[in-house]
């Protein structure tokens, strides 16, 4: 994947919250350019930075970069500034 691009403060709260209530989610996401989207679903456990790229781990031990996120249940990124 290309250089980290940080997501927008509001939706990175939305995450929190739903790590918070322990709250089953349904993350769609792209790790490449012009390849379909992947839908996963699971409970976020934890939310952490590593080499200043910040991700998402899942109860299942899924993890993902923030940034190839799309969509956390219906709720678009790109719809957050």
């Amino acid at each position: 994947m290309s250089a980290y691009t940080p997501i927008s403060c509001s939706f990175y709260d939305e995450l929190e919250a739903l790590a918070t209530k322990h709250q089953p989610c349904t993350l769609v996401y792209r790790t490449e350019p012009d390849t379909p989207p992947i839908t996963y679903q699971g409970v976020i456990k934890d939310l952490y930075i590593r080499d200043k790229v910040e991700y998402l781990q899942l109860t299942d031990g899924f993890e993902l970069r923030l940034d190839a996120l799309l969509s956390v249940d219906n709720k678009e990124l790109r719809n957050y500034c």
